[in-house]
């Protein structure tokens, strides 16, 4: 019998030969057989890389990324069956990569598809209505704690990672402007969305997220930027189905 640490490593190295003793149905050799299947199973998590990532594809174009997805591969093959997380390493490996160095923005790109996936398969909720915040007097709202749906995700990135997928993803989209962006993700139906957040506020939501109040929350994003206004980060949370619950800490 072929050791399965064996068989996993002649699998990705295409120039290792069959592993020996390994045979095919009939007893020969798995020779040309075994090339066969190993091409199958690289084509297919080549494959899959492309449809995880596309629009870190389409920056780099077909024979770049199946390039960057074959090295990836061999580095990092599947622990899972479950290959709808595949390539959770990969921005982190680009950034080991010194023929990519050139173009900074790829890594957190390729987070930003990572965190539509986890948004896309989070658990669903029952959001509030927002007539739940409208009925409270200031200082009640200021002291409530929210909880999260599990598909809010904020990504902070040095890149203008928003601007990057839109320009990608939608047609007539204008052009990436230099800059850092704030990312919010909501799933309000069955797609996530990316929103741009306001200076402050990722801070914000991180802090909801951690368990502070509205008002404790909005102090902290208040220190990072002193003219946030928590208006339009609450606005895109109410219309992204985001908010499951709200309570007063009294």
């Amino acid at each position: 019998m072929v050791p399965q640490a064996l068989f996993r490593e002649a699998l990705l190295e295409p120039a290792r030969s069959p592993p020996a003793g390994l045979s095919d149905g009939a007893g020969r050799p798995a020779g040309a057989r075994f090339d066969v299947y190993r091409n199958n199973v690289v084509v297919s998590l080549i494959d899959a890389l492309h449809t995880g990532f596309p629009v870190l594809s389409k920056l780099l174009g077909k024979e770049n990324m199946d390039g960057l997805a074959g090295m990836f591969v061999r580095a990092h093959p599947p622990t899972s069956p479950v290959m709808m997380f595949y390539g959770e390493a990969l921005p982190d490996f680009i950034t080991t990569l010194p023929q990519l160095s050139h173009l900074g923005y790829l890594p957190d790109v390729a987070r930003l598809e990572l965190e539509l996936r986890y948004a896309y398969h989070a658990a669903d909720g029952i959001p509030i209505s927002p007539d739940a915040l409208a009925v409270l007097a200031p200082e009640s709202l200021l002291g409530a704690q929210v909880a999260l749906a599990p598909a809010v995700r904020v990504m902070r990135s040095a890149w203008p990672i928003h601007d990057i997928w839109r320009f990608n993803t939608q047609a007539d989209a204008p052009k990436p402007m230099p800059g850092a962006q704030d990312v919010l993700i909501t799933r309000a139906d069955f797609d996530p969305t990316p929103h741009v957040l306001p200076a402050g506020g990722a801070a914000w939501i991180e802090a909801l997220g951690q368990g502070q109040s509205i008002g404790a929350a909005l102090e902290t994003a208040v220190h990072e930027a002193t003219e946030f206004d928590m208006t339009t980060p609450l606005t895109l949370l109410l219309a992204g189905n985001a908010i499951l619950s709200l309570a007063n800490k009294d």
